[in-house]
């Protein structure tokens, strides 16, 4: 009998909260897609991250300029004309996941951080 071992290999992603800076936020295998999850930032920032459907991974800020609150990350995730976007969860207001603009406020957006699998 021959017993073959299979190495497991963890894929994490990482954030860029500023140049040339990259934090560990969780292994990629913990992103349900269509859902975020928050992530604090060593600076005391939070950050939202989510894969969309199709697989793709975004970063935001997490804290949603019209309320305060640190709530992004429990957002829906939608598109809106082939943008993929989060709804905040109190107000609705939405955000593009790629730019941070309020797809619902010209004058407002959320910063958007470089995201990478490592």
């Amino acid at each position: 009998m021959t017993t073959t071992l299979t190495s497991l290999t963890t894929t994490t992603l990482e954030i860029s909260p500023s140049p040339d800076s990259w934090v560990t936020v969780c292994e990629e295998s913990r992103l349900t897609p269509g859902r975020g999850v928050a992530a604090l930032l060593p600076d005391g920032r939070q950050a939202a991250v989510f894969r969309d459907r199709a697989g793709r991974l975004y970063a935001i800020d997490n804290r949603d300029p019209f309320s305060g609150a640190q709530v992004l990350s429990r957002g829906l995730v939608g598109s809106a004309d082939g943008r993929p976007f989060v709804a905040s969860p109190l107000l609705k207001q939405r955000f593009d996941l790629e730019t941070g603009r309020c797809l619902d406020d010209d004058e407002v957006a959320v910063a958007v951080f470089p995201i990478r699998t490592a």
